[in-house]
């Protein structure tokens, strides 16, 4: 169990909350999560039968965007930046590689002009112009470098920018999680949203999955529920991520995962908290996937789930039991339930499809109408639990289905969203 962190000052400043459970107002004195006296919108109970907080009267659900590629860069979706910007190939495929091959100082130099400009103050007020009131921050685990191995190689600085971002955010009225996106050794190395890539993980190289990299998670989790507490900047985030998307099976890796890390996890966050004098009520709500992600049930080893709560990937364009036409995908999420653990936040999902330059789905402009209704139909869904997370707010991929600034400027997602209960497309 974790013992110290880096940054303990003694003194909690702020406090942490779901959006339901406390009013929050920018310095304006708006309210984000007020439902407008016109709004409509169902009074639905999630299949456990509690009254979701996205739905107490005058109260909206979460409804937000992923800041994906500010602080772990995607080549993928961010390739002009990635090239043009930061100065790295496709034969770099992560930010690991990236720094090795530009070296730490010119690594540093160049990720510092990309976080200062791929989210700006000026980004946080078109989200609010267009009703989103919720933002969540995908990091790494060497955001805190004092966590870095020496054979390690990523860049340096970046908790400055987040800081910056989460302060712009809280001014404005924003909710905040932040997930820890890429942890220790990587969850799943085939992947570049974890900064690194390696080999899947085994039971003989285990990557993240034992308790060495446990423990530099823990350590994070420990730094970041500090500094949360303690930073008024932070003052807006009420949720942490303990871990992003692990593999996608049971077995050993996993199971020792959900029996030793997630209580872990707890029992790290919950101890910073009360030495800081936290009060229960102020704690962070702790976020681990949901069951439907397919790592298991995350609350198995759990002997205290006070405030936890669970993250919910709905890709539904990757599901390949799905026959790719228009009317299979809106069919398909129309009678969709992302119920199950709760409290549960739709924290990722996108527009994208199977088959996505077949004449049934492009040019978007011939296929608007789909869109539009697509969109209509996963967001009543999502909204019948916390709310959603769109992934992701823009991307350089000239593709609206995952880019939610891009969606808008199409036509596909409307600036009111109170407007998608005017019309069923289901």
């Amino acid at each position: 169990m974790l013992s110290f962190f880096v940054f303990l000052t003694g003194v909690a400043l702020v406090n942490a909350w779901m959006p339901g459970n406390k009013t929050i107002t920018s310095r304006e004195g708006r309210n984000l999560f007020k439902r407008p006296s016109n709004a409509t919108g169902p009074g639905n109970t999630t299949a456990s039968g509690h009254l979701t907080d996205g739905w107490l009267p005058g109260n909206l659900p979460i409804r937000g965007v992923n800041l994906g590629s500010q602080f772990i860069v995607e080549p993928w979706m961010a390739s002009t930046e990635w090239t043009d910007v930061i100065g790295c190939t496709s034969s770099q495929p992560s930010e690991f590689d990236c720094v090795l091959y530009l070296g730490q100082s010119t690594a540093n130099s160049r990720f510092a002009t990309h976080w200062g400009d791929w989210i700006t103050q000026g980004d946080i007020g078109e989200m609010i112009s267009y009703g989103l009131n919720t933002i969540r921050i995908p990091v790494g685990y060497w955001i805190w470098e004092s966590l870095k191995y020496d054979s390690e190689y990523f860049p340096e600085g970046g908790l400055a920018y987040l800081t910056q971002i989460c302060g712009w955010a809280s001014d404005a009225g924003m909710y905040i999680i932040i997930d820890l996106h890429g942890a220790p050794f990587a969850q799943d190395g085939q992947q570049p949203f974890t900064g690194q890539m390696a080999a899947p993980p085994t039971d003989s190289n285990p990557d993240f999955y034992q308790p060495s990299q446990y423990q530099r998670g823990l350590w994070f989790l420990g730094n970041m529920t500090n500094y949360i507490h303690t930073n008024y900047a932070y003052r807006n985030v009420g949720m942490i991520e303990v871990v992003n998307e692990p593999i996608t099976v049971q077995n050993d890796l996993t199971d020792s995962m959900r029996s030793s890390y997630y209580p872990d996890a707890f029992s790290t966050i919950r101890n910073v908290e009360n030495s800081l004098c936290v009060t229960p009520n102020n704690y962070l709500h702790i976020q681990m996937m949901d069951n439907l992600w397919g790592s298991g049930d995350p609350t198995q080893y759990l002997t205290n789930n006070y405030f936890a709560a669970y993250d919910d990937h709905n890709y539904v364009g990757f599901n390949g039991n799905i026959d790719p036409t228009p009317a299979n995908y809106l069919a398909y999420s129309c009678a969709d339930n992302r119920g199950g653990n709760w409290p549960v936040v739709v924290g990722e999902w996108s527009l994208t499809v199977a088959n996505e330059y077949d004449a049934d789905f492009w040019p978007i402009a011939n296929n608007l109408q789909f869109y539009r209704d697509w969109f209509n139909a996963q967001v009543r869904v999502y909204e019948k639990q916390e709310g959603w997370i769109f992934w992701s707010w823009k991307t350089n991929l000239g593709d609206p289905r995952w880019d939610y600034q891009g969606a808008v400027a199409a036509g596909i997602i409307p600036t009111n969203l109170n407007d998608i209960y005017n019309t069923n497309p289901c």
